[in-house]
C-alpha cells in the first residue's frame, strides 16, 4: 500500500533517532549523578527512582523502544529481511519501551535498607533479559538473510560482528568478573547493539522506494515491465 510505503522512511529515521537519543539520555545522566563514577550505576539504574534524572532514562527507554517497534515493521516488508529478525526488532523495541516504564527500586542493586524487590522491579528485569536477548538475536539473523541480496549483502558482516561483539561484552557484563568496570561494559553491549541497529536503519534510507532488488518475498512473479520496481513494500 502507498499509505505504508510512505511510513518507511520515518521509521528508518527512527531506527537512527532513538539510539541516538538513548545514548545522549544515558551520557547526561551519567553524568549528573552525584556521588558515584560516571560508569559507576548500571543504565537501568539511571532510571530508578533515588536516580537525579530518572524521568530523562525513563523517558530515553520508551523512545528507544517506540523506534525499534517503527524499524522492524518497516524492514518487515523487505525481502532480504524476511525472517524473524524484523520481528525480533519489534520484540526487543517493546521490551526496552516496558523496560522504561516498570523501572527499578533502587540506583544500585545492593545497599543499606534494600529489603526485597517490588513487583515492577521483577517485571523490569525479565523484560530488560528479552530486551537483550532480542537485541543481539536480530542482528545475527538479518546478517544470513541479507548475504543473499546485492542490495544488503555490505551489511551483513558489519551487523554480524557488532552482535557478536555486543553479546561477548553481555557475557562479560552478565559475569560480573570485572567490577567495577561492570557498568562500562554494559554501556559498551548496549552501544555495539544499537550501532548494528543505526546501521540497518541508515541503509533502509539509501535505498530508493523503487529501482531495487528488495522486493517482498509474498509478491507473486510478474511478467516483465520497462518500470523500475519498487525496492520496498509494506
Amino acid at each position: 500500500m502507498r499509505s505504508g510505503v510512505k511510513l518507511i522512511r520515518p521509521a528508518a529515521y527512527g531506527g537512527v533517532a532513538g539510539p541516538v537519543l538513548f545514548t545522549a539520555a544515558w551520557v547526561v545522566s551519567s553524568l549528573r549523578q552525584t556521588g558515584h563514577p560516571v560508569t559507576g550505576v548500571q543504565l537501568s539504574g539511571l532510571a530508578a527512582g533515588d536516580a537525579r534524572d530518572p524521568q530523562l532514562m525513563m523517558a530515553a527507554l520508551v523512545v528507544l523502544g517506540c523506534c525499534s517497534i517503527g524499524l522492524g515493521a518497516a524492514l518487515s516488508g523487505v525481502a532480504a529481511a524476511k525472517s524473524a529478525g524484523p520481528w525480533l526488532i519489534m520484540a526487543a523495541g517493546a521490551a526496552t519501551a516496558a523496560a522504561g516504564v516498570f523501572r527499578r527500586d533502587h540506583m544500585l542493586l545492593t545497599g543499606p535498607g534494600f529489603a526485597g524487590e517490588s513487583w515492577h522491579n521483577q517485571v523490569h528485569d525479565v523484560v530488560s533479559g528479552v530486551a537483550y536477548g532480542a537485541m543481539l538475536a536480530a542482528p545475527l539473523l538479518l546478517g544470513r538473510r541479507f548475504r543473499a541480496d546485492p542490495d544488503w549483502a555490505v551489511l551483513s558482516r558489519p551487523v554480524e560482528v557488532l552482535a557478536l561483539a555486543s553479546a561477548a561484552a553481555m557475557a562479560v557484563f552478565a559475569s560480573r568478573t570485572v567490577e567495577p568496570w561492570n557498568g562500562a561494559v554494559q554501556r559498551v553491549a548496549v552501544t555495539l547493539a544499537l550501532t548494528a541497529e543505526i546501521l540497518v536503519a541508515a541503509r533502509l534510507l539509501t535505498l530508493p522506494l523503487t529501482g531495487s532488488r528488495a522486493r517482498p518475498a509474498a509478491t507473486p512473479p510478474t511478467a516483465p515491465s520497462p518500470r523500475r520496481r519498487s525496492s520496498i513494500s509494506w
